[in-house]
C-alpha cells in the first residue's frame, strides 16, 4: 500500500535503532536491575504481536481514512486555505498534540491503563522498552487516531511520515543514553529526551504523570505536565504493584490486561513518593 514506508521509512528506523543500541549500551544514564538478555527476550516476546499489529491494522487503518478525508477536502486544513508548506506543517503540529492528549488519556482510563501498563511494568527502561507495547493498546489507539487524522484533515503522505519520526523519537527517549548535559537541557527545550522520559517511567504516582509528550516537549510545558526536577540515579522504574521479575514473562504480559489491577502501592502497602527540592521545569543529571 505504502512501498516507500517499507523501503525508506522501515530501514531507517532500523539504522537507527541499531545505532541507539550501541551507544546505550557503552553510555549509560541508570544502573540496569535485571539482565539485559532477559529482558530482550521477554520485551521482544510483546513486540512481536504489536509491531506487526501496527504495521498491518493501525498505520493502513489511518492512512485509509485520511485518503478518505482527502478526497471529500474534509477536516480542518482543507478547510484553512493554507499552502501545502504551512498544511504539512500545521498537520505534523496537531498530529503531534492528539498524541499528547492519547498519551493523556491511556493514564487517565482506567480500561486504557491496563493495557498502557505492560509497557510501564518493565523494570529497567531502555530501547526495548519502546516496543513493549500490548496488541490490544495499539489496536485499540486506531478509533482515536483515525479520528483526529480525518478532523484535522491530515494529507495522507503525512500519515506516513509522521509515523516514521514517531517511531524513532519513541525509541530515542526511551535508550538508557546518558547524552552530554549541557546538550540535553537544550534539547529538552524542544523534544522528548531520555532523562525526561525516564522520569516519566517512574514508581512515584505524580511522576508517571507528567511528561507525555511524544515529540515536542511543549505540550507538557503547555499542560504544566512537565517535570525534569528528578535525578535519574533516585528514580525507580517500573510501577509500585509489580516488583516480581517473575510476573515478567511473555504470558503473563499478555493476560495482564485482563487481570484484576493493583492498587498503586509496594508489596509492602506503601505509596512510593517524593519531595521536589527543585522547580518541575528545572532538569537534573
Amino acid at each position: 500500500m505504502f512501498p516507500k514506508f517499507d523501503t525508506i521509512g522501515m530501514p531507517l528506523l532500523g539504522v537507527a535503532a541499531a545505532a541507539l543500541f550501541v551507544l546505550e549500551s557503552r553510555r549509560k544514564l541508570r544502573q540496569r536491575t535485571r539482565p539485559k538478555l532477559t529482558r530482550l527476550f521477554e520485551n521482544g516476546g510483546v513486540a512481536a504481536a504489536a509491531l506487526p499489529a501496527l504495521r498491518l491494522v493501525l498505520l493502513p487503518g489511518m492512512y485509509a481514512v485520511a485518503q478518505r478525508a482527502n478526497r471529500h477536502r474534509f477536516g480542518l486544513l482543507p478547510r484553512l486555505g493554507l499552502p501545502k508548506w504551512a498544511r504539512y506543517a500545521a498537520g505534523f503540529l496537531l498530529l503531534d498534540y492528539t498524541n499528547y492528549l492519547w498519551h493523556v488519556l491511556l493514564h487517565k482510563s482506567d480500561l486504557l491503563w491496563r493495557f498502557h501498563n505492560v509497557h510501564h511494568i518493565d523494570l529497567d527502561l531502555d530501547l526495548s522498552t519502546a516496543w513493549r507495547f500490548h496488541i490490544g493498546e495499539n489496536i485499540a489507539s486506531l478509533p482515536y487516531r483515525g479520528a483526529a487524522v480525518v478532523l484535522i484533515g491530515v494529507p495522507a503522505p503525512l500519515v506516513l511520515f509522521y509515523e516514521v519520526i514517531f517511531e524513532g523519537c519513541t525509541a530515542f527517549h526511551h535508550t538508557n543514553l546518558r547524552l552530554p548535559f549541557h546538550v540535553e537541557r537544550q534539547l529538552c527545550r524542544v523534544m522528548v529526551t531520555p532523562r525526561m522520559h525516564g522520569i516519566h517511567h517512574s514508581i512515584v504516582a505524580q511522576e508517571t504523570n507528567s511528561n507525555f509528550s511524544v515529540i515536542f516537549s511543549w505540550w507538557d510545558r503547555l499542560h504544566r505536565s512537565l517535570r525534569l526536577n528528578v535525578p535519574q540515579q533516585e528514580i525507580t522504574i517500573g510501577t509500585p504493584a509489580y516488583r516480581d521479575p517473575k510476573e515478567q514473562t511473555v504470558k503473563q504480559l499478555f493476560l495482564l490486561p485482563f487481570a484484576q489491577p493493583r492498587p498503586w502501592q509496594l508489596p509492602d502497602g506503601t505509596v512510593p513518593e517524593r519531595e521536589a527540592k527543585l522547580p518541575p521545569t528545572t532538569l537534573v543529571p
